[in-house]
């Protein structure tokens, strides 16, 4: 039988008109999902981001990184197990970006890039729309 999935440690928010027209930062699979439920307060990436505010992060449509063994991996460096039925190509969550740095003390800091510093983390009921590099406006289709 495999592990149970670690709880969410971040509350559900609901969608609002004004969510939909923040910015958002596309973000890999497992990565999304220990930052919208409150485990990963750092985002590495290799450029400088100016933007300070809430940022909606959209799951990738790659699971590449969701390999058993990354997975493995995940769970016994930081003590995380993620479900197994993760949802990839649309908004997962929000949270607010209040630094960008290239120190941290935070576990989830790796040095040689920067590190996008996050705090208010939440989940959103999912929203399928298309990614983007870069930090962009999401697209959603209308039924």
């Amino acid at each position: 039988m495999p592990p149970r999935a670690t709880k969410s440690k971040s509350p559900f928010a609901r969608w609002t008109p004004a969510l939909a027209k923040l910015p958002t930062l596309s973000v890999r699979q497992p990565w999304a999902w220990l930052i919208v439920n409150g485990y990963k307060d750092i985002e590495n990436r290799p450029r400088r981001m100016k933007y300070r505010g809430p940022l909606l992060i959209h799951a990738g449509l790659s699971r590449a990184a969701c390999s058993d063994e990354n997975l493995a991996w995940i769970q016994k460096r930081f003590g995380v197990t993620i479900p197994p039925d993760l949802q990839t190509g649309g908004i997962v969550g929000i949270v607010e970006v209040v630094d960008c740095v290239e120190k941290h003390r935070s576990k989830w800091f790796e040095p040689g890039g920067f590190g996008y510093v996050l705090t208010k983390q939440h989940r959103l009921p999912f929203r399928a729309c298309k990614g983007q590099l870069s930090i962009f406006r999401p697209k959603f289709s209308k039924h």
